[in-house]
């Protein structure tokens, strides 16, 4: 069967009335990509413009409005994180399967994945063609979600949903979506990205 897709939204708000998935921060990886890179602490604690790089992505997070919860126990693997993630928040409407390092991500993009999944079982945001964080799953997901394990998180939960043609790509104008932090230059190309992005906003 061919993969299909439902059409593509861009941005959208939440029907206050709606019950809101769950954020699930990933934040239990061991970051041997970022030490081997020369980093000194582990990848979510190092500093990005005077803050861990972990502090930056929850504050976007709260900034959101949405419900969260921070996973950052001991686990095999990101499959394993998210299963247990998931079977701690298993009465929610939904989830958005966010990676801890990804400290740029703004709050607008997490209400958009989340407002997409009110029309369908897997939102995946997409940057200028690229596909990013954080995955959004609906309720209907739970038996696959929770049966994950090892180190290969839900990319088959994504890909089951697909052929189904329940999954919906959400288009969004946010770098901070697609840049994660393996190795010390992308924290240096994350720390540009900040910068630049002050000097815009700036009188």
């Amino acid at each position: 069967m061919p993969q299909t897709a439902l059409p593509s939204i861009a941005t959208s708000s939440i029907s206050t009335e709606a019950a809101l998935p769950h954020v699930l921060v990933l934040a239990s990886g061991k970051g041997a990509r970022f030490r081997a890179s020369g980093g000194g602490t582990p990848k979510l604690q190092a500093l990005l413009e005077g803050k861990p790089v972990l502090q930056h992505t929850l504050d976007a997070v709260r900034a959101s409005g949405l419900p969260w919860r921070l996973e950052d126990a001991g686990h095999p693997g990101m499959g394993d994180s998210i299963a247990a993630a998931v079977r701690a928040t298993a009465s929610a409407a939904g989830w958005l399967v966010l990676p801890g390092d990804l400290p740029l991500i703004q709050p607008g993009s997490l209400r958009a994945v989340a407002a997409a999944l009110l029309g369908c079982a897997v939102a995946v945001p997409v940057v200028a063609g690229q596909r990013g964080h954080p995955v959004g799953f609906a309720a209907q997901c739970l038996p696959d979600l929770l049966a994950l394990h090892g180190d290969t998180g839900a990319a088959a939960v994504v890909r089951k949903f697909a052929a189904q043609g329940t999954l919906r790509e959400v288009l969004l104008e946010d770098g901070g979506a697609v840049t994660d932090i393996d190795t010390l230059d992308d924290l240096e190309r994350a720390a540009q990205m900040l910068r630049a992005k002050r000097s815009a906003a700036a009188p």
